[in-house]
């Protein structure tokens, strides 16, 4: 099983504590978002849970366990969001300067090819322009290029999700031909500071400015992480995302960084409620069980296992159909 945690909600930075309980105590329930009396009891065990992709914009709160997780057996690396925007877009951000230097720490302490940066949404209008944007990209390459290998874009989508928060700063829909110009550009910063860059759940195609489609539950390099071969399915659920499959294990409007342009975060004060009703001990992120209505399923660890170990020896005297038994 690979673990997501989370693309609903910011788990390193607000509820590190938590995730670190359920760790100890071997498993989480989960909401389904679509139906809350649906849960999923998810079993938390190095032995069950191949990789884990932590999701953040702030990981700093998860620092101080991150010896511990690792001495518990469990393999992980990050997706680190960092943009140029204010506070006009970003109410509750820390200072970027300050989320730089976490960026930083953490790299020195899990090893640069696990913290990818990532630099979406792309957002514009008449403060953020692209050549705002080409600055911004550049000057943030130039800081942390000796501090990962990746950098995966995205262009501001899901107008119609977050149209309420937004109204009011003139955000436009950014055209093919923005596109391209600001992925030629990015392209040849990436380029003179050697770092890889891709698109995330974007249809158009920029493998001319050698930007290749990303997949940010990524199967190769977990398989690098974990010394394993990958044997799991591609994700699905939107056509432009090369995600393979995972158990995301937050809720939706829990995320307390209040960026206006949040489609997991639609009702911004709904947040703070919800955290007011956060139980660090509680096995579910939000509240608590309710042995009436919630209906608790267990999901089979047969079920939840993705991965066959083979070791880096063996890999290379045989097929990988031979080493997964096809």
């Amino acid at each position: 099983m690979i673990l997501s945690v989370s693309r609903r909600t910011d788990i390193p930075a607000f509820y590190a504590e938590w995730f670190m309980n359920r760790l100890k105590a071997g498993f989480v329930y989960v909401r389904n978002p679509f139906n809350i009396y649906q849960v999923s009891e998810v079993p938390l065990t190095p032995d069950n849970v191949d990789a884990i992709v932590f999701w953040t914009k702030n990981s700093k709160p998860l620092h101080q366990y991150l010896s511990e997780i690792d001495n518990m057996g469990y393999k992980y690396y990050f997706q680190f969001t960092i943009t140029p925007y204010g506070k006009d877009m970003e109410e509750n951000i820390e200072k970027k300067e300050k989320i730089v230097e976490t960026f930083k720490t953490l790299s020195e302490k899990t090893g640069k090819e696990k913290v990818i940066l990532r630099y979406d949404p792309i957002i514009l209008n008449d403060k953020y322009t692209i050549d705002f944007h080409i600055k911004s990209f550049e000057r943030l390459c130039s800081i942390l290029s000796n501090y990962t290998e990746k950098v995966v874009i995205s262009f501001l989508d899901d107008y119609k999700k977050i149209s309420k928060n937004i109204k009011e700063h003139n955000i436009k829909e950014i055209t093919v031909d923005e596109m391209n110009i600001i992925a030629e550009n990015f392209s040849d910063i990436a380029g003179r500071y050697n770092l890889e860059l891709e698109s995330c759940a974007e249809e158009i195609n920029l493998k001319k400015y050698n930007i290749n489609h990303g997949k940010c539950i990524d199967d190769e390099l977990i398989g690098k992480i974990t010394n394993s071969i990958l044997d799991v399915s591609k994700d699905g659920q939107r056509t432009a995302c090369g995600c393979v499959k995972c158990i995301d294990i937050g809720e939706y409007n829990t995320c307390l960084h209040k960026c206006l342009y949040c489609y997991a975060n639609i009702d911004k004060e709904s947040a703070f409620e919800n955290y007011r009703r956060h139980d660090k001990y509680s096995p579910v992120l939000i509240g608590s069980i309710d042995r009436i209505k919630d209906k608790i399923t267990k999901r089979n660890q047969k079920d939840t296992k993705s991965l066959k170990k083979v070791d880096k020896v063996t890999a290379k005297q045989g097929s990988i159909e031979d080493m997964l038994n096809i």
